[in-house]
Protein backbone atom coordinates (compact mmCIF):
# COMPACT_ATOMS: atom_id res chain seq x y z
CA UNK A 1 0.00 0.00 0.00
CA UNK A 2 1.56 2.87 -0.96
CA UNK A 3 0.70 6.14 1.59
CA UNK A 4 0.84 9.99 1.45
CA UNK A 5 0.95 11.70 4.73
CA UNK A 6 -0.01 15.04 3.87
CA UNK A 7 0.96 16.93 6.80
CA UNK A 8 3.95 15.16 9.10
CA UNK A 9 3.03 16.82 12.46
CA UNK A 10 2.17 14.85 15.66
CA UNK A 11 -0.38 13.17 14.31
CA UNK A 12 0.47 12.34 10.58
CA UNK A 13 3.87 12.15 11.91
CA UNK A 14 2.96 9.73 14.39
CA UNK A 15 0.76 7.24 12.52
CA UNK A 16 2.73 7.64 9.28
CA UNK A 17 6.21 6.72 10.80
CA UNK A 18 4.44 3.72 12.36
CA UNK A 19 2.88 2.67 9.62
CA UNK A 20 6.26 2.81 7.64
CA UNK A 21 8.71 1.23 10.07
CA UNK A 22 6.25 -2.02 9.83
CA UNK A 23 7.35 -1.96 6.07
CA UNK A 24 4.37 0.30 4.56
CA UNK A 25 5.74 2.68 1.68
CA UNK A 26 4.91 5.53 3.16
CA UNK A 27 5.90 9.64 1.79
CA UNK A 28 5.78 12.19 3.92
CA UNK A 29 4.56 15.22 2.90
CA UNK A 30 6.62 18.14 5.09
CA UNK A 31 7.92 21.97 5.09
CA UNK A 32 10.35 23.72 6.10
CA UNK A 33 13.05 22.52 9.06
CA UNK A 34 11.47 19.64 9.96
CA UNK A 35 11.66 18.50 6.08
CA UNK A 36 14.83 19.06 6.22
CA UNK A 37 15.66 17.13 9.45
CA UNK A 38 13.59 14.49 8.05
CA UNK A 39 15.69 14.05 5.06
CA UNK A 40 18.89 14.00 6.77
CA UNK A 41 18.03 12.20 9.81
CA UNK A 42 15.13 10.41 9.28
CA UNK A 43 11.76 10.78 11.07
CA UNK A 44 11.82 9.35 14.73
CA UNK A 45 9.14 8.98 17.64
CA UNK A 46 9.28 9.35 21.14
CA UNK A 47 6.81 7.71 22.65
CA UNK A 48 6.43 4.98 25.84
CA UNK A 49 4.63 2.84 23.77
CA UNK A 50 8.38 2.69 21.72
CA UNK A 51 10.94 4.71 20.31
CA UNK A 52 11.23 4.73 16.45
CA UNK A 53 13.30 6.31 13.69
CA UNK A 54 12.53 5.78 10.26
CA UNK A 55 15.48 6.03 7.83
CA UNK A 56 15.57 7.08 5.43
CA UNK A 57 12.19 8.41 5.02
CA UNK A 58 10.28 9.19 1.78
CA UNK A 59 10.03 13.44 2.42
CA UNK A 60 8.97 16.04 0.06
CA UNK A 61 7.53 19.64 -0.01
CA UNK A 62 6.67 18.57 -3.56
CA UNK A 63 2.98 16.07 -3.87
CA UNK A 64 3.93 16.17 -7.58
CA UNK A 65 7.00 13.92 -6.64
CA UNK A 66 5.02 11.21 -4.74
CA UNK A 67 2.32 10.78 -7.50
CA UNK A 68 -0.79 9.12 -7.06
CA UNK A 69 -1.45 6.99 -4.14
CA UNK A 70 -3.75 4.48 -2.77
CA UNK A 71 -4.36 6.58 0.57
CA UNK A 72 -3.40 9.87 1.11
CA UNK A 73 -4.22 10.63 4.94
CA UNK A 74 -4.99 14.51 5.65
CA UNK A 75 -3.56 15.55 9.07
CA UNK A 76 -2.76 19.60 8.69
CA UNK A 77 -4.79 22.02 10.65
CA UNK A 78 -8.28 22.67 9.93
CA UNK A 79 -7.46 26.44 8.40
CA UNK A 80 -5.56 24.50 6.16
CA UNK A 81 -7.85 22.19 4.60
CA UNK A 82 -8.86 24.21 1.48
CA UNK A 83 -5.59 24.85 0.41
CA UNK A 84 -4.11 21.60 1.40
CA UNK A 85 -6.71 20.07 -0.96
CA UNK A 86 -5.85 22.08 -3.87
CA UNK A 87 -2.26 20.75 -3.37
CA UNK A 88 -2.62 17.48 -3.01
CA UNK A 89 -4.34 16.99 -6.14
CA UNK A 90 -1.17 15.23 -7.73
CA UNK A 91 -1.33 12.30 -5.16
CA UNK A 92 -5.46 11.43 -5.77
CA UNK A 93 -5.59 9.35 -8.39
CA UNK A 94 -8.64 7.20 -10.15
CA UNK A 95 -8.34 4.84 -6.94
CA UNK A 96 -7.15 6.35 -4.19
CA UNK A 97 -8.87 6.78 -1.03
CA UNK A 98 -8.80 9.69 1.47
CA UNK A 99 -8.99 9.73 4.99
CA UNK A 100 -8.49 12.79 7.40
CA UNK A 101 -7.59 12.23 10.84
CA UNK A 102 -8.34 15.97 11.26
CA UNK A 103 -10.04 17.74 14.28
CA UNK A 104 -13.58 18.92 13.85
CA UNK A 105 -16.55 17.95 11.69
CA UNK A 106 -16.03 20.24 8.77
CA UNK A 107 -12.67 18.86 6.91
CA UNK A 108 -14.74 16.09 5.27
CA UNK A 109 -17.28 18.69 3.79
CA UNK A 110 -14.09 20.73 2.34
CA UNK A 111 -12.26 17.21 0.91
CA UNK A 112 -15.58 16.32 -0.75
CA UNK A 113 -15.54 18.94 -2.63
CA UNK A 114 -12.47 18.93 -4.04
CA UNK A 115 -12.28 14.65 -4.66
CA UNK A 116 -15.91 13.69 -4.36
CA UNK A 117 -17.39 12.11 -1.45
CA UNK A 118 -17.26 8.47 -2.93
CA UNK A 119 -13.43 8.72 -2.28
CA UNK A 120 -13.41 9.55 1.51
CA UNK A 121 -13.21 7.45 4.79
CA UNK A 122 -14.19 8.84 7.87
CA UNK A 123 -11.66 8.53 10.34
CA UNK A 124 -10.85 10.18 14.06
CA UNK A 125 -7.91 9.34 16.27
CA UNK A 126 -6.74 10.03 20.04
CA UNK A 127 -3.05 11.15 20.66
CA UNK A 128 -1.95 13.54 22.41
CA UNK A 129 1.32 14.15 20.02
CA UNK A 130 3.89 17.19 18.47
CA UNK A 131 6.86 18.24 17.25
CA UNK A 132 9.26 18.16 19.89
CA UNK A 133 11.89 19.12 17.24
CA UNK A 134 12.32 19.15 13.79
CA UNK A 135 12.50 15.69 12.39
CA UNK A 136 11.33 14.17 16.15
CA UNK A 137 7.92 13.55 17.29
CA UNK A 138 7.35 13.82 20.64
CA UNK A 139 4.25 11.43 21.85
CA UNK A 140 2.53 12.06 24.99
CA UNK A 141 1.12 9.42 27.23
CA UNK A 142 -0.04 6.06 25.86
CA UNK A 143 -3.23 6.68 24.06
CA UNK A 144 -2.83 6.44 20.69
CA UNK A 145 -5.58 5.36 18.88
CA UNK A 146 -7.51 5.50 15.22
CA UNK A 147 -10.79 4.71 14.10
CA UNK A 148 -12.16 4.65 10.55
CA UNK A 149 -14.57 3.41 8.42
CA UNK A 150 -16.64 3.68 5.18
CA UNK A 151 -19.77 6.37 5.63
CA UNK A 152 -22.38 3.30 5.08
CA UNK A 153 -20.63 1.07 7.44
CA UNK A 154 -19.46 -1.81 4.88
CA UNK A 155 -16.32 -3.41 5.46
CA UNK A 156 -14.95 -2.78 2.15
CA UNK A 157 -11.24 -3.66 0.35
CA UNK A 158 -9.97 -0.71 1.14
CA UNK A 159 -11.18 -0.05 5.07
CA UNK A 160 -9.68 -3.88 5.54
CA UNK A 161 -6.37 -3.00 4.27
CA UNK A 162 -5.85 0.13 6.48
CA UNK A 163 -6.73 -1.96 9.24
CA UNK A 164 -4.69 -4.79 8.45
CA UNK A 165 -1.99 -2.35 7.44
CA UNK A 166 -3.03 -0.36 11.40
CA UNK A 167 -2.37 -4.25 13.08
CA UNK A 168 1.18 -5.22 11.34
CA UNK A 169 2.49 -1.72 12.18
CA UNK A 170 1.15 -2.40 15.83
CA UNK A 171 -1.36 1.04 15.79
CA UNK A 172 -4.55 0.68 18.56
CA UNK A 173 -7.25 0.82 15.15
CA UNK A 174 -11.23 0.62 15.20
CA UNK A 175 -13.10 -0.01 12.20
CA UNK A 176 -16.17 1.67 12.61
CA UNK A 177 -20.11 1.00 11.61
CA UNK A 178 -20.82 4.79 12.89
CA UNK A 179 -17.92 6.55 11.58
CA UNK A 180 -20.00 9.91 11.78
CA UNK A 181 -21.14 9.22 15.16
CA UNK A 182 -17.48 8.26 15.80
CA UNK A 183 -16.34 11.97 14.45
CA UNK A 184 -18.76 13.94 16.60
CA UNK A 185 -18.43 11.91 19.85
CA UNK A 186 -14.67 13.44 19.56
CA UNK A 187 -16.16 16.33 18.52
CA UNK A 188 -18.54 16.74 21.72
CA UNK A 189 -15.91 17.11 24.39
CA UNK A 190 -12.38 18.15 21.76
CA UNK A 191 -14.34 21.13 21.47
CA UNK A 192 -15.19 22.11 25.13
CA UNK A 193 -11.93 20.83 26.03
CA UNK A 194 -10.07 22.66 23.95
CA UNK A 195 -12.07 25.77 24.38
CA UNK A 196 -12.20 25.54 28.65
CA UNK A 197 -8.38 24.69 28.51
CA UNK A 198 -7.49 27.77 26.65
CA UNK A 199 -9.94 30.21 27.79
CA UNK A 200 -8.25 29.77 31.68
CA UNK A 201 -5.06 28.73 30.68
CA UNK A 202 -4.96 25.83 32.59
CA UNK A 203 -5.00 22.04 32.01
CA UNK A 204 -7.69 19.67 32.48
CA UNK A 205 -6.86 18.61 36.38
CA UNK A 206 -7.66 22.08 37.72
CA UNK A 207 -10.41 22.33 35.56
CA UNK A 208 -12.03 18.73 36.10
CA UNK A 209 -11.83 19.42 40.38
CA UNK A 210 -13.07 22.87 40.22
CA UNK A 211 -17.21 22.58 40.46
CA UNK A 212 -17.72 25.39 38.86
CA UNK A 213 -15.02 24.82 35.98
CA UNK A 214 -16.34 21.40 35.74
CA UNK A 215 -19.53 22.14 34.96
CA UNK A 216 -19.11 25.04 32.64
CA UNK A 217 -17.05 21.81 30.85
CA UNK A 218 -20.18 19.90 30.97
CA UNK A 219 -22.50 22.23 29.79
CA UNK A 220 -20.08 22.80 26.50
CA UNK A 221 -20.14 19.34 26.04
CA UNK A 222 -23.98 19.29 26.21
CA UNK A 223 -24.21 21.99 23.40
CA UNK A 224 -22.74 20.06 21.16
CA UNK A 225 -24.31 16.84 21.85
CA UNK A 226 -27.83 18.53 21.62
CA UNK A 227 -26.68 20.01 18.14
CA UNK A 228 -25.27 16.82 16.91
CA UNK A 229 -28.64 14.88 17.51
CA UNK A 230 -30.68 17.99 15.83
CA UNK A 231 -28.46 17.26 12.83
CA UNK A 232 -29.17 13.54 12.81
CA UNK A 233 -26.03 12.02 14.19
CA UNK A 234 -26.86 8.81 16.38
CA UNK A 235 -24.81 9.46 19.75
CA UNK A 236 -25.35 7.37 22.69
CA UNK A 237 -27.80 8.65 25.45
CA UNK A 238 -24.90 8.58 27.86
CA UNK A 239 -22.31 9.91 25.79
CA UNK A 240 -21.67 12.78 28.06
CA UNK A 241 -21.28 10.97 31.01
CA UNK A 242 -18.94 8.50 29.42
CA UNK A 243 -17.51 12.10 27.57
CA UNK A 244 -16.87 13.38 31.71
CA UNK A 245 -15.68 10.03 32.79
CA UNK A 246 -12.59 10.03 30.55
CA UNK A 247 -11.96 13.61 31.37
CA UNK A 248 -11.30 11.88 34.89
CA UNK A 249 -9.00 9.64 33.48
CA UNK A 250 -6.81 12.41 31.46
CA UNK A 251 -3.74 13.11 33.02
CA UNK A 252 -3.89 15.91 35.38
CA UNK A 253 -1.81 18.16 33.20
CA UNK A 254 -2.98 17.62 30.09
CA UNK A 255 -3.71 20.34 27.93
CA UNK A 256 -5.80 20.58 24.48
CA UNK A 257 -3.48 20.77 21.85
CA UNK A 258 -4.69 24.33 21.03
CA UNK A 259 -3.78 25.25 24.06
CA UNK A 260 0.00 24.78 22.70
CA UNK A 261 -0.89 26.81 19.64
CA UNK A 262 -1.99 30.16 21.66
CA UNK A 263 0.88 29.83 24.29
CA UNK A 264 3.45 29.55 20.93
CA UNK A 265 1.20 32.25 19.31
CA UNK A 266 0.40 30.33 16.33
CA UNK A 267 -2.66 30.58 14.46
CA UNK A 268 -5.42 28.28 16.48
CA UNK A 269 -8.52 25.86 15.17
CA UNK A 270 -11.13 28.60 16.39
CA UNK A 271 -13.00 28.75 14.12
CA UNK A 272 -13.35 25.08 13.12
CA UNK A 273 -13.75 24.43 17.00
CA UNK A 274 -15.49 26.68 19.36
CA UNK A 275 -16.56 28.82 16.10
CA UNK A 276 -17.84 26.09 14.49
CA UNK A 277 -20.34 25.45 17.16
CA UNK A 278 -21.85 28.95 17.81
CA UNK A 279 -22.15 28.98 13.52
CA UNK A 280 -24.31 25.75 13.87
CA UNK A 281 -26.16 26.02 17.04
CA UNK A 282 -27.34 30.08 16.09
CA UNK A 283 -28.76 27.70 12.18
CA UNK A 284 -30.21 25.32 14.39
CA UNK A 285 -31.65 27.56 17.51
CA UNK A 286 -29.58 25.57 19.35
CA UNK A 287 -28.36 28.13 22.56
CA UNK A 288 -24.49 27.59 22.96
CA UNK A 289 -23.80 30.39 26.03
CA UNK A 290 -20.65 28.76 27.31
CA UNK A 291 -19.14 27.33 23.61
CA UNK A 292 -20.03 31.31 22.73
CA UNK A 293 -18.09 32.33 26.02
CA UNK A 294 -14.80 30.62 24.52
CA UNK A 295 -15.44 31.85 21.51
CA UNK A 296 -14.87 35.83 22.36
CA UNK A 297 -12.61 35.00 25.01
CA UNK A 298 -10.35 33.80 22.22
CA UNK A 299 -11.32 34.81 18.73
CA UNK A 300 -8.64 38.40 19.13
CA UNK A 301 -6.03 35.67 19.33
CA UNK A 302 -7.35 33.04 16.77
CA UNK A 303 -4.98 34.46 13.96
CA UNK A 304 -1.63 33.80 16.18
CA UNK A 305 0.77 37.20 17.59
CA UNK A 306 0.00 40.48 16.06
CA UNK A 307 2.04 42.52 14.46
Amino acid sequence: MKIAIVGTGGVGGYFGARLANAGADVHFIARGRHLQAIRKDGLAVESALGNITVKPANATDDPAAVGPVDLAIVAVKLYDTEATAAAMTPLVGPKTTVLSLQNGVTANDTLARAFGRERLIGGSCSIAAVIGRPGVIRHTGTMASMAFGEWDGRRTPRVEALLAACTKAGIDATLADDIDAVIWSKFVFLSAFSGICCTLRLPIGPIREDPETRALLRRATEEVFTIARRKGVRLADDLIEKRMAFANGLPAEMYASMYHDLAAGKRLELKWLSGTVVEMGRALKVPTPAQESFWLALKLHADGKRG
